[in-house]
């Protein structure tokens, strides 16, 4: 009878250790599971992290770039500015009759002259198939008006349909030529307009060299 009794209590003791270790077991395989389920989403998380900087990384770069393209195109920009206003500040023209060895006029009316013969025209601002000149920038100007001539000779400088200066001679009581001239200094705004009108019945040698018209910005205001 007590063999058998500790025959029993030995089978017991061995089913509760059999079941304490398929306890730890099974207990033990579910953490390693619960472990397993863990680690891919971490794994996942750290490769789209990865990614993502990689991203941002190459906005920095791109954002970088255009910054250095944006500073480099804005100094252009400054540099075209500021040659295109020098261009504009740096108005010099000089004209002359351009007819050959013929005179000009007379004519019964009061007309203006084109001096086709253009010697400078720096800031482009006389039109020498109008003979007008159009100031570009507001500023202080000069102008001069000279002529030969071997009859009555009159020359008139306008501004805005307004007289400014003239000169002119009579015809001389013996054979003989004649020289006259003037100049100016004006106040000019943008678009202004001067021009050189020759007087009626007046008449003014229109070679390349003799009757000129001439002007230039002395400073912008």
């Amino acid at each position: 009878v007590q063999s058998t009794a500790l025959l029993a209590g030995e089978l017991c003791s061995c089913r509760r250790c059999c079941c304490h270790t398929r306890c730890l077991s099974q207990s033990d395989s579910e953490n390693a599971t619960g472990t397993q389920l863990c680690h891919p989403d971490i794994y996942n998380f750290l490769k789209e992290f990865g990614v993502m900087t990689e991203k941002v990384r190459s906005m920095e770069a791109r954002l970088k770039d255009s910054e250095t393209r944006l500073k480099e195109t804005t100094t252009r920009l400054e540099y075209s500015e500021t040659r295109l206003k020098e261009k504009r500040t740096k108005v010099i023209f000089s004209a002359a009759g351009g007819r050959g060895d013929i005179s000009i006029g007379p004519f019964n009316t009061e007309t203006t002259l084109a001096f086709k013969r253009v010697i400078a025209n720096i800031g482009d601002a006389y039109n020498k198939y109008t003979g007008v000149f159009i100031a570009p920038v507001t500023g202080i100007y000069y102008f001069s008006i000279f002529y030969h001539s071997g009859r009555n000779g009159a020359l008139k400088l306008y501004m805005n349909n307004h007289l400014i200066a003239m000169t002119h001679h009579d015809q001389p009581e013996q054979h003989g030529s004649k020289n006259g001239g003037n100049a100016v200094f004006l106040q000019m705004q943008t678009g202004d307009q001067v021009y050189v009108c020759l007087g009626p019945n007046s008449q003014v040698w229109g070679s390349n060299y003799h009757t000129t018209f001439s002007g230039y910005l002395i400073t912008p205001i």
